[in-house]
């Protein structure tokens, strides 16, 4: 029987067996661009509903689209409130990134939102897409839980705590958001600067004592690259917005010269 859609938990498989994988940013609330992404050879696709145009009926489809090419969803939520975090895992999200926390306990909170009882406290139904609409309950008693939980490193009070965030259970990843991550700093959009570098080589250390994967947003492939050879394994590689504006940039430049 097809498996459909969902990721069954073999993203956080890959990850906990030390793979680095690649995906990108989908922020433009289509569907479309979530499919074309995944298409394009993603590992994952990152709908983002903190900084993107769509809400969760972005989820809804996306999750099809994506899933159609056998590539998971991973779901940037705008908080980590319980609600938000159900829901969008209901939709068949196969992780969650949370951003803006600052603690150990507000990290463990929202991983426990993720989880349903009784390792955590997601609300237990069915009658969704996660559980195949009533027909796969396997998802509600399963000893070893699926979901890819991805905690954003992007403040100074999480980057003090990242030793700690690290052990979480339940924690798989630790997002740099490079650009809140900078401010925080006081370095703004100085990532070549040594106080961002140092930052990234904490992250770094955490991620691999704790056996989890360091993640981070690049602009491009190249940058890409050059964070997959520090460390990093769960990199994101711009979003379908920035890319698609950079190609047309370069290719109306190339055209009028």
């Amino acid at each position: 029987m097809s498996r459909g859609p969902l990721d069954g938990g073999n993203l956080r498989a890959r990850l906990r067996a030390g793979e680095t994988t690649v995906g990108t940013f989908v922020g433009l609330a289509s569907a479309t661009a979530a499919e074309v992404c995944a298409a394009s050879g993603a590992d994952w696709v990152l709908i983002d509903l903190e900084h993107g145009s769509g809400g969760e009926d972005a989820v809804r489809e996306g999750v099809l689209a994506a899933g159609s090419y056998g590539v998971p969803t991973i779901v940037r939520v705008e908080s980590g409130e319980r609600i938000r975090i159900g829901r969008v895992l209901d939709q068949g999200a196969a992780g969650i990134m949370v951003p803006r926390l600052n603690t150990v306990e507000e990290a463990g909170q929202a991983v426990k939102h993720m989880l349903y009882p009784p390792y955590g406290d997601r609300g237990v139904a069915t009658y969704n897409r996660s559980c195949r609409w009533g027909m796969d309950r396997a998802p509600l008693s399963a000893e070893q839980q699926s979901t890819v939980g991805v905690i954003q490193i992007e403040t100074l009070d999480a980057l003090n705590s990242v030793d700690d965030i690290a052990a979480q259970d339940g924690v798989d990843v630790l997002f740099v958001g490079p650009l809140d991550l900078s401010y925080a700093l006081g370095v703004p959009l100085q990532l070549d600067s040594n106080a961002f570098q140092e930052a990234l080589q904490k992250v770094v250390a955490a991620a691999e004592e704790h056996n989890k994967a360091a993640g981070i947003l690049a602009v491009d492939g190249v940058g890409a690259a050059k964070y997959v050879r520090q460390g990093f394994r769960f990199v994101a590689i711009g979003s379908d917005s920035t890319i698609m504006a950079a190609a047309f940039r370069d290719a109306f430049a190339t055209a009028r010269n």
